[in-house]
C-alpha cells in the first residue's frame, strides 16, 4: 500500500514521521510532494521517502492520498486534481482545518469518492497522537477503518461531529503547547527552588507524562483522581488552592475559549 502526501508542512511531517518509526509502511510506498522542492526533497532523503514530481503523480500512484496543505490552497489543490482523482478513485484524506467534507467533495466533483477529513496533533510524530474522524457520506466503512488503522498506528483516534472539530482543534491541536507552558512553569518553579532547569523539566515532564497515563487509563474521573493525591490538610491541598485562587481553571477555559473563537474566524 503506497500512501501519498501533498504537501510537507509540520503536520505533514509529523504523520509521515510518525508513520516510519511506526514501521506502517516501507518509508519508499510514502510519496510526496508540495509547492517547495526545498522543503520536501531533503526530507524525503533524509527518511527514505520517494519525492514525486507533482501532485498529480502523488494521487496516480496511492491509494491513500493525505492532503495537508494549508487551508487556503486545499480546494483550488482538489479542483485541479478532479481527473485523476476521478480515475484513480484514493481515499483522500484532508487535514485541513475549516474545510467541510462538502466543500471537499464539491471541489473533487467525482461521484462516490471516498473522503475522510482528520484532526491529528503533532504528537502523532512519537506514536502519542490524537485524531479526530470523520467521513462523507459516500465513505464506505471499510475506507473509514483503513483510515482509523492507520492513525491508530500513531496515538488515538474518535470519531466526531464535523461541528465539533473547532473544539477539538482547540483541545488537541492546540493544546499541546499549552501543556508544554504548564510543564515549563512546573520547572521553572522547581528552579525557584534550586533545582537545575534541566532535571526540573524532566521531573515535570514525567509527572505529566505519567498523570496523563493514569487519565487515560483509569475508569474513574480526574476529580477522583486528585482526591487520591489530596491528604486531608496536606500539601497537595494547599498548592491546588493556591492555584485555584490564582485563577488556573479559569484561565484553561479562557484559553480554550480565545483558540476555538480564533478558529471560528478563519
Amino acid at each position: 500500500m503506497k500512501i501519498g502526501f501533498i504537501g510537507a508542512g509540520h503536520m505533514a511531517q509529523a504523520i509521515m514521521i510518525g508513520l516510519c518509526q511506526q514501521k506502517y509502511v516501507p518509508a519508499a510506498d510514502i510519496l510526496v510532494h508540495s509547492a517547495h522542492e526545498s522543503t520536501y526533497q531533503p526530507f524525503a532523503d533524509e527518511y527514505g521517502l520517494t519525492a514525486v514530481a507533482s501532485n498529480a503523480e502523488v494521487v496516480k500512484q496511492a491509494e491513500i492520498v493525505i492532503l495537508a496543505v494549508p487551508a487556503a490552497q486545499t480546494l483550488e489543490i482538489v479542483a485541479v486534481l478532479q481527473e485523476e482523482l476521478a480515475t484513480n478513485r484514493p481515499i483522500l484524506v484532508s487535514v485541513a482545518g475549516g474545510i467541510s467534507l462538502a466543500q471537499l467533495q464539491e471541489n473533487a466533483d467525482s461521484t462516490g469518492l471516498s473522503i475522510i477529513r482528520a484532526m491529528p496533533n503533532v504528537n502523532v510524530a512519537i506514536g502519542q497522537g490524537m485524531t479526530a474522524l470523520v467521513t462523507g457520506q459516500a465513505t464506505p466503512a471499510a475506507d473509514l477503518t483503513q483510515i482509523e488503522q492507520l492513525f491508530k498506528a500513531l496515538g488515538d483516534t474518535t470519531p466526531l461531529a464535523e461541528k465539533d472539530f473547532a473544539t477539538f482543534s482547540a483541545l488537541a491541536g492546540s493544546a499541546p503547547a499549552y501543556a508544554y507552558l504548564f510543564i515549563d512553569a512546573l520547572a521553572r518553579a522547581g528552579v525557584k527552588y534550586g533545582l537545575n532547569k534541566q532535571i526540573a523539566t524532566k521531573i515535570a515532564a514525567q509527572t505529566v507524562l505519567g498523570s496523563a497515563a493514569n487519565v487515560a487509563e483509569s475508569a474513574t474521573n480526574p476529580w477522583n483522581l486528585i482526591d487520591q493525591v489530596s491528604s486531608p490538610g496536606g500539601t497537595t491541598v494547599a498548592g491546588l488552592l493556591a492555584m485555584e485562587e490564582a485563577g488556573l481553571m479559569t484561565a484553561v477555559v479562557k484559553g480554550i475559549d480565545a483558540t476555538i473563537a480564533k478558529e471560528n474566524k478563519a
